[in-house]
């Protein structure tokens, strides 16, 4: 929960909005860097470099997103679209470590 910042329901100005926006994307890139740290660990747990990209699983990580923002009224089109470009780049930080750890 983000914290210190007016609800946008109470906002009452746009230096109360940009507060909250500010707040919520600090939030984010935090979760994103707690997230990516598990890419690094599956880079480390992965034997096989061809395992990283797994479809069905991107599939599944994109289809479970999109149910939760319909679920929170978030437009589905646009979660799922960001977690196109959050998967991919997943990957693509995947195999970079991967090869890291290997070379």
């Amino acid at each position: 929960m983000i914290t210190n910042v007016t609800r946008a329901e109470k906002c009452q100005n746009m230096a109360d909005v940009r507060s909250g926006v500010d707040a919520i994307d600090r939030a984010l890139v935090d979760l994103m860097a707690e997230r990516f740290g598990y890419m690094d660990a599956a880079a480390r747990i992965k034997n096989d470099r061809s395992a990283v990209r797994d479809d069905v699983r991107k599939g599944d990580v994109i289809a479970k997103v999109s149910a939760r923002a319909a679920a929170a009224g978030v437009p589905e089109h646009v979660a799922a679209n960001i977690w196109e470009i959050l998967v991919e780049g997943s990957i693509a930080y995947e195999l970079e470590q991967w090869d890291k750890k290997r070379a």
